[in-house]
């Protein structure tokens, strides 16, 4: 790249930056002392990812995603996960018309470019794999036709934690497929004390102004692209992907036996393309170890499954995940 190159670069990286400051503000005018999840939410959008949140209820996660569709102004729908929920009802179906004597297809709320899954651990399996056609090829087969998906296209979902009545384990196919899996937690004193003081100004609720348009997240997207990756980076991302699933040979002994299984190459190139989104936000061109530690917990925590002996001793995905955060040689 050349010098003028570079130059321009650099502009259009502060540019977008400064965009991304202006969603962040917003986000956080809205929803107070959760700014990180707002984070990984603009993240997955603009890595073109799906972003699995997780939290007890009454966090804001159905909150944050609906804010975020209106401060992209991007079109929205949203899917109320319950028991008695078909695949129909996510996907759409084949209605017969008695007049023309022909079928004709009712598309489902999956068309959309932000889709917001709310509690989808409340429904069955197969109405959660009804999702996984989309979330990958991005797009969707009805009957005997397929229909590819607008772009951007990103499944937002929400969940409460399995220990909680009324719920089912996601699939481990559908799992891999969130870019991202966050923990959302709650807030500080003083962050309830601000929510407090803005209901009762009537601020939570004022509507917000779009302020990153369809092409802003496609022109991050290409920025993306452009951003440098050494190869020393690259091994560094192997390395922790592999020690997921040899930690013996990463000298971990004391982890092997709460593995069943790592993590799948898809959290490679996940690792890869949100460590260039986080450098991209940072207002770097170029990606360093840090970009990918950043990053690794909330990629990698769902992607490990665990042994019996590790829940009988109570260790979490995160613990292991940590460990091997730690362990690995960083470049």
């Amino acid at each position: 790249m050349s010098a003028s190159n570079v130059g321009e670069f650099d502009r259009e990286i502060k540019q977008f930056s400064e965009r991304i400051e202006h969603v962040m503000a917003g986000f956080s005018s809205r929803i107070v002392g959760q700014s990180y999840m707002g984070q990984r939410l603009l993240m997955a959008l603009i890595a073109d990812g799906h972003v699995l949140l997780e939290g007890l209820p009454g966090l804001a996660k159905t909150l944050a995603v609906k804010t975020m569709s209106e401060l992209t102004g991007l079109k929205f729908s949203r899917i109320q996960f319950t028991p008695d929920l078909l695949p129909a009802d996510v996907t759409g179906t084949q209605v017969y018309d008695p007049k023309q004597g022909t079928f004709h297809v009712r598309k489902g709320p999956l068309f959309s470019n932000l889709v917001l899954a709310d509690e989808i651990n409340r429904a069955p399996a197969k109405v959660q794999s009804a999702l996984l056609e989309a979330m990958q090829e991005r797009q969707i087969t009805i009957g005997s036709e397929t229909f590819l998906l607008e772009h951007p296209f990103l499944v937002m979902a929400t969940q409460n934690p399995v220990e909680q009545e009324g719920t089912y384990p996601l699939p481990e196919a559908q799992v891999d497929r969130f870019m991202f899996k966050v923990k959302v937690v709650y807030g500080s004193e003083r962050d309830e004390m601000e929510m407090l003081r803005r209901a009762s100004s009537g601020t939570l609720t004022a509507p917000l102004k779009s302020v990153l348009s369809r092409s802003d997240i496609i022109e991050g997207r290409q920025l993306v692209s452009k951003v440098r990756v050494s190869d020393k980076i690259h091994q560094y991302i192997v390395s922790l992907v592999f020690a997921s699933r040899e930690p013996a040979r990463y000298k971990m002994t004391e982890i092997v036996p709460w593995i069943d299984t790592g993590a799948s190459p898809r959290a490679t190139l996940f690792l890869e393309k949100a460590s260039r989104v986080n450098a991209l936000l940072q207002g770097r061109d170029f990606v360093t170890p840090q970009d990918v530690k950043d990053v690794a917990m909330d990629i990698l925590r769902h992607r490990i499954t665990l042994s019996y002996a590790a829940e009988a001793e109570q260790i979490t995905s995160e613990r292991v995940v940590q460990k091997i955060l730690d362990r690995v040689e960083v470049p």
